[in-house]
């Protein structure tokens, strides 16, 4: 789909989106892992909640190293967002949107979760199970981009 076309494109329920990303809730941390209830990442619950939603992947993600951002691998995350998201144009966040955080200001982004509020979103993150957390202040300063789900690929 090109560019112009995903940014006019239909996008999931909101609702169902944030519901499905709930699910995740409990699953443990599991580095590049997308298996509900056995493990996942942050990437990893994006993945997983595409294909309960979706369907199938549309592309598999390369294998990543936990410092796959410190090793200069590029905007990988952002690039494939992009590929297969609907860009949300600046705003306040809403549920379902797909959050895309820079860990490190001038670092590629590296953190991702589904919201379920403006201020709340479930993600993953190494040492703990996927949860619901608020998101604090500091991350909305290093939120680099908000997708949604497409309603179709």
């Amino acid at each position: 789909m090109a560019e112009t076309d995903r940014a006019t494109a239909r996008t999931l329920d909101p609702a169902a989106v944030a519901d499905a990303a709930r699910g995740w809730i409990g699953t443990p941390y599991r580095h590049q892992a997308s298996a509900l209830g056995l493990g996942a990442d942050c990437l990893g619950v994006v993945r997983g909640v595409w294909r309960e939603l979706i369907g199938p992947e549309p592309e598999p993600p390369p294998p990543y190293a936990r410092s796959w951002a410190e090793d200069g691998a590029g905007e990988l995350m952002l690039d494939a967002a992009r590929r297969w998201l609907v860009p949300v144009p600046a705003g306040a966040i809403e549920a379902g949107d797909v959050l895309l955080f820079r860990v490190a200001r001038d670092r590629v982004a590296k953190h991702c979760g589904i919201a379920t509020g403006p201020r709340t979103m479930v993600h993953a993150y190494d040492g703990h199970a996927v949860a619901e957390t608020a998101i604090p202040d500091i991350w909305l300063t290093r939120l680099v981009a908000r997708f949604r789900f497409p309603a179709g690929v």
